[in-house]
């Protein structure tokens, strides 16, 4: 295992700079989540780690030596995929065994059968490895297609949404069991999604992207709490941060344009008065859907609420955040 980093690195596609000079470390041991919308960049910068891509400025340094002149195989990462890439006519031994026997590793087969049964039991598939990968659920292909990576012992595993393509339910279950996995082995994951739950729940850090430009990198918690902007405070939380004009509830800071509140940083039982459109009832939590002065804001209430439609509820904010006409963060010191 090793440190990742990127210097300054830059890669474009004919007029389209896909990555425009991103700085960002990767410890040994740490599962960074890039999160961002379609086009942001994620995917060219999973590449440019991999070496299937080659920047046009700036380097990528593995250890502290600079690879960008060495193939995916030198650099010794493994890649998962979206879809499984999985050998449907092969067993799921078989599939777990076939990066081991390249030509590059020369894997003896004693090693491949210990690392196999110990990446399938990190997995739960060990009573699977005698069936054909076409036998087995969508879940078990997931797992298998990250097992083929994981038997390698890469010095990143780099992903690229696998999760994506599952149903829900499945999903929620694979983010908690790559996050044990990723932990009970030690390794080093660069995930990318769009999902910000993903992000939120298995990431040590969060790299924001936003066409081609790293925006913030640090703890999940970090982030949702102290965005440097309103792009990233978007990124992150659900249901979405309320972006509302930032006289709305009287002062705000000199500068600010907008105020952006958590749904669960607004207080109910004073402050302005608002009107309840609607109610959404999720079960562990309750949304009041409310209208101030036009404006449409999500809050939370108590889950057990007699509010309806048509009532009217006084709030007002608590731990806002402010932003100026740009975007940009402003400090909460000092009012107009």
């Amino acid at each position: 295992m090793a440190d990742i980093a990127l210097q300054n690195v830059t890669k474009t596609f004919h007029d389209v700079t896909a990555v425009d000079r991103l700085t960002m470390e990767i410890a040994h041991g740490s599962f960074v989540v890039l999160l961002g919308p379609t086009s942001a960049g994620k995917t060219t910068t999973l590449r440019l780690v991999s070496g299937l891509e080659r920047p046009d400025e700036g380097d990528i340094f593995i250890d502290g030596r600079s690879v960008i002149r060495e193939t995916p195989a030198q650099r010794n990462v493994a890649m998962v995929f979206q879809q499984y890439s999985l050998y449907p006519h092969m067993t799921v031994r078989e599939n777990l065994a076939f990066p081991l026997r390249s030509p590059i590793l020369r894997t003896p087969e004693t090693e491949i059968a210990r690392k196999i049964a110990e990446v399938a039991e990190v997995l739960r598939i060990s009573s699977k490895l005698e069936n054909r990968v076409t036998a087995l659920s969508g879940g078990e292909m997931q797992r298998v297609s990250i097992g083929r990576a994981l038997v390698r012992d890469p010095v990143i595993h780099l992903m690229d949404e696998p999760l994506s393509s599952l149903d829900a339910k499945l999903r929620a279950e694979l983010r908690v069991e790559l996050k044990r996995i990723q932990a009970d082995l030690g390794a080093t994951l660069l995930y990318v999604t769009h999902d910000q739950i993903e992000a939120m729940t298995m990431a040590t850090r969060v790299g924001v992207l936003d066409q081609g430009r790293l925006v913030q990198f640090g703890s999940p918690r970090e982030i949702y709490e102290n965005p440097a902007n309103l792009y990233v405070a978007g990124r992150l939380g659900l249901p979405k941060i309320n972006a509302l004009p930032a006289d709305l509830f009287g002062q705000c800071p000199a500068g600010a344009a907008t105020i952006g509140l958590r749904p669960e940083h607004i207080f109910q039982g004073a402050g302005r008065t608002a009107g309840v459109q609607r109610i959404e009832r999720l079960g562990d939590q309750t949304r009041l859907h409310l209208r101030l002065d036009g404006f449409e804001i999500v809050t939370l209430a108590d889950i057990h609420t007699n509010l309806v439609a048509g009532d009217t509820v006084a709030i007002e904010p608590r731990n806002a955040l402010y932003f100026d006409a740009s975007g940009m963060r402003v400090a909460p010191g000092g009012t107009q």
